[in-house]
């Protein structure tokens, strides 16, 4: 199963620092809601060859110290619910306050899973012998580490991706596509996945033993045979309302995941918003396959001819530099093409599982690159000799060149448009390496 680990705490611990360590980039999502400006951290990192995402949850206060309890509250049950590790942020130097008991006792009560206590801002000496005082927490050992120069971070990253469970595919047959629905609330997910199945429940063979809260659904159905999963499901919660775009990207992230395709719905009467941009992004830069549903097309108004491709050209210039995606406008109150959105989800998959042999590839390949070189650096001239398609889930490739650190990103991005000009890669995220030969 994926590895989510969530750093929760108080506000000004260190959170985002951590998280920026720990994926080593400064990438934020920041979503802005009625008088509440909230910063979102998702991110990829990566530790002795393994993967996992890492989620800062990041506190803030909003209107009184009253609400500020109930606030951090709701930011850590979200977490413990979703994340599959969980790692408590606390300040060395200001000690054990209220704010982080209330974050202790809630983690006490409800984490059955995974938790590691960790006292940040210890960079020197004299701030270890200050860690001991968090053990009265009682939930288990502290590792202390500094967020802002990495002391102690490599020891905490090895205890953390010790407890990781191996990949395992054991509730699917690896052969069936998983096609994910994902998207902000409220953009007809359900209603999407109701429209599929109709009431002939005969085609949906529910999963039994999985461990996911998304809902998956085996769909065979119209000659489709695939594993259809749905992350509509937000549990109501007294007063969420504040972090139901949290709650709903979190369980987007678990959804993505595990799937091969992502249907990323958007709502045509509100357009393409930034948070349809982050969780795009995610599923970019999980390498999976995406299509693009604008649903609600039916509730446009005064459509004509041009409508929907200026609501395309929008969206493709939005989600730049990833244009290649397929992008259909739907409606699940009309069914209009949402069998047309199965068809496209499977060609998507084809082209993620696609597999080029060497000699194809270097026939079709070397001739565009013999016309259209790689530019000079230095005077030096940049020779690609040959190409090859690497063993991975999604499409990867490698170039073999005698001066790959030359290669700049403008020609890489040629190589990437050739390739999906040549083979077809629609929908799918391409990776390209350059290796010295």
């Amino acid at each position: 199963m994926a590895n989510i680990v969530a750093i929760v705490g108080r506000p000004n611990v260190g959170k985002s620092t951590l998280f920026n360590r720990l994926t080593e980039s400064r990438g934020a999502i920041v979503d802005s809601t009625s008088g509440v400006t909230r910063d979102r951290h998702y991110g990829k990192a990566e530790w002795i060859g393994k993967e996992f995402t890492v989620i800062d949850t990041g506190g803030y206060i909003k209107g009184s110290n009253d609400i500020f309890e109930s606030e951090i509250r709701k930011q850590v049950e979200i977490a413990i619910e979703e994340a599959t590790h969980v790692i408590f942020l606390v300040d060395v130097n200001d000690g054990i306050t209220e704010y982080d008991k209330e974050v202790a006792n809630l983690l006490r009560k409800k984490c059955r899973k995974p938790l590691f206590v960790v006292a940040n801002k210890v960079d020197n000496n004299e701030r270890l012998l200050q860690i001991p005082e968090f053990y009265e927490f009682g939930l288990g050992d502290v590792h202390g580490i500094s967020a802002v120069n990495g002391s102690g971070t490599g020891e905490l990253l090895d205890t953390l991706v010790a407890t990781f469970k191996e990949d395992k595919e054991d509730e699917f047959d690896e052969e069936i596509p998983r096609i994910a629905i994902v998207g902000r609330p409220n953009v007809g997910k359900s209603s999407l996945l109701n429209a599929l199945l109709g009431k002939d429940r005969n085609i949906v063979t529910p999963i039994a033993g999985t461990t996911r809260d998304a809902i998956d659904t085996r769909f065979t159905a119209f000659g489709y045979d695939m594993i259809l999963i749905d992350t509509a499901g937000l549990r109501k919660k007294s007063k969420v309302d504040e972090d139901l775009e949290f709650y709903s990207v979190m369980r987007s992230i678990k959804a993505i995941e595990y799937c091969d395709v992502c249907f990323l719905l958007i709502d045509a009467t509100q357009g393409i918003e930034s948070q349809d941009l982050n969780i795009f992004h995610l599923a970019e830069r999980n390498r999976k396959g995406i299509v693009i549903l604008v649903n609600k097309w039916d509730l446009i108004e005064n459509k004509d001819s041009k409508t929907l491709k200026r609501f395309e050209e929008e969206i493709r210039n939005r989600i730049a530099p990833f244009r290649d995606v397929p992008i259909l406008f739907t409606s699940t109150i009309t069914k209009q093409r949402i069998l047309k959105a199965l068809e496209v989800a499977m060609q998507v998959y084809e082209n993620r599982t696609k597999k080029i042999p060497t000699h194809e590839l270097n026939e079709i390949m070397l001739p565009v690159i013999e016309h259209y070189p790689p530019p000079a650096v230095k005077g030096k001239y940049i020779k690609i000799k040959y190409c090859t398609q690497l063993p991975t889930h999604s499409p990867t490739f490698a170039f073999y060149c005698n001066l790959p650190q030359y290669i700049k990103e403008p020609y890489k991005r040629y190589l990437e448009n050739q390739l999906r000009e040549k083979f077809n890669f629609t929908g799918v995220p391409i990776q390209i390496f350059f290796r010295k030969k």
